[in-house]
């Protein structure tokens, strides 16, 4: 392999394991967002009843 290829295959590795980790962290996020939204929606239900 020459050099270039290394740099190319190290560059895409990377590349990809940070579409990963972003990925990762927006699915992460909207989980709890969306937790959190319901959480709020049931306490302001529960608020109503009373």
């Amino acid at each position: 392999m020459s050099v270039d290829n290394i740099f190319l295959t190290v560059l895409a590795t990377l590349a990809l394991g940070l579409l990963i980790a972003v990925s990762g962290g927006v699915a992460y996020l909207t989980t709890i967002e969306w937790r959190d939204r319901r959480r709020r929606d049931n306490e302001t239900r529960e608020t109503r009843r009373r």
